[in-house]
């Protein structure tokens, strides 16, 4: 044996410490979500400028308004991405369960003088029988019929609360809440951090729900369906029951977002129940990467903001300083909307939330000479 074998041998058989680094980065990195909810429940404190990003500082009453806007809608594509991205379900009535939960609601305050709580937990129960009875119905279908059965429900209920039946919906104009039937920490512009946390709260529950169902053995099952429903059907599960128990709790989830919109816009519009309202949380979910964890929030957080910044982008200064071949097209925010939304599907086919293992595959192709997949 030489002298540099007998050195060499220690460090050949030394452990390597890169693994060890590995294991600590990805132990910090399980937490982030912890960190980023208590940022989020902080928000109303800060006064941090966030120029372009919000009109006023980020505890402002404005910016906490679009924050809490971004975070409910965020739950709801979460909620919806249980039909489309874990079970393969494309319903096109979604909307009938928000605003059921916020009719339903509004009305029982207002016409049955019962308090926010109460009222809550009857829309809540009524939108979750309405979806057990319409979604039992709609299941006897699969594919296209599917998603027509649900648009055909959907737009009966859109065109019932257009129509106004006894005064309950107000028609076109909709209804507003009753002050005197909601909690003073609810009522005012002074109040508006309290509902900023209930929209994190709402966000927390559903973002925990789903977590829960998922992983659950009928979330297992879902996944099945969504691969192959023969297959399952084979192994002897009905995949009929397991659908509808993915369509009602997506249904109830709705609902309770519609319950928590009706304490952020102070009333029920109808635009809550229209097939567009779908179609909205439709794009949410593919644009943050739908059966993903995180995508359909990043989607509704993305899609929310944009929906309500890019009106203001649209009208500044600098785009109506532009020639008219731009001015025209860049005025107009359904058309940035849209493009922002081309731009991340053909760059990112599985959304938003793919943007990090993007940029990884592609540091990674750099360092090996190649090229990114």
């Amino acid at each position: 044996m030489t002298t540099g074998t007998i050195m060499q041998a220690p460090t050949d058989n030394a452990p390597s410490p890169a693994p060890h680094k590995a294991s600590g980065l990805r132990s910090a990195t399980r937490w982030w979500p912890a960190a980023v909810l208590l940022l989020l429940f902080a928000a109303p404190y800060s006064t941090l400028p966030l120029p372009g990003l919000l009109d006023g500082p980020l505890g402002s009453a404005g910016s906490l308004q679009l924050l809490a806007l971004c975070l409910v809608f965020g739950a709801l594509a979460t909620g919806y991405d249980l039909l489309l991205g874990r079970t393969g379900l494309l319903s096109f009535g979604h909307a009938l369960w928000f605003a059921t939960g916020l009719y339903a609601t509004d009305i029982a305050m207002l016409e049955l003088d019962l308090p926010l709580f109460p009222a809550a937990l009857l829309g809540v129960a009524f939108a979750v029988l309405l979806a057990a009875l319409l979604g039992a119905v709609s299941l006897r279908v699969t594919g296209i019929g599917f998603s027509m059965v649900t648009l055909a429900f959907a737009q009966a209920g859109s065109i019932l609360v257009q129509r106004n039946p006894g005064g309950l919906t107000g028609g076109e104009e909709g209804r507003s809440a009753p002050a005197d039937r909601l909690p003073g920490a609810l009522v005012g512009i002074e109040n508006t951090a309290n509902l900023y946390w209930i929209a994190l709260g709402y966000l927390v529950l559903t973002l925990a729900v789903v977590h829960w169902a998922v992983n659950s053995p009928t979330g297992r099952v879902w996944e099945g369906i969504r691969e192959n429903e023969r297959r399952v059907q084979v192994l002897g599960l009905r995949p009929h029951g397991f659908k509808l128990v993915a369509f009602v709790l997506a249904a109830a989830l709705a609902a309770v977002g519609g319950v928590v919109y009706l304490l952020l816009s102070g009333g029920a519009t109808p635009q809550a129940a229209t097939s567009d309202f779908t179609l909205s949380l439709l794009v949410m979910v593919v644009l943050g990467g739908s059966g993903t964890r995180w995508g359909p929030l990043l989607g509704g957080v993305l899609y929310t903001w944009a929906d309500h910044r890019l009106g203001d982008l649209s009208g500044s200064a600098t785009v109506q300083g532009l020639p008219a071949v731009l001015r025209v097209p860049l005025s107009q925010p359904l058309f940035l909307l849209g493009a922002i939304f081309v731009a991340v599907v053909y760059l990112l086919p599985g959304g938003a939330v793919r943007l990090p293992a993007r940029i990884r595959e592609t540091r990674s192709a750099r360092r090996t000479g190649g090229t990114a997949p």
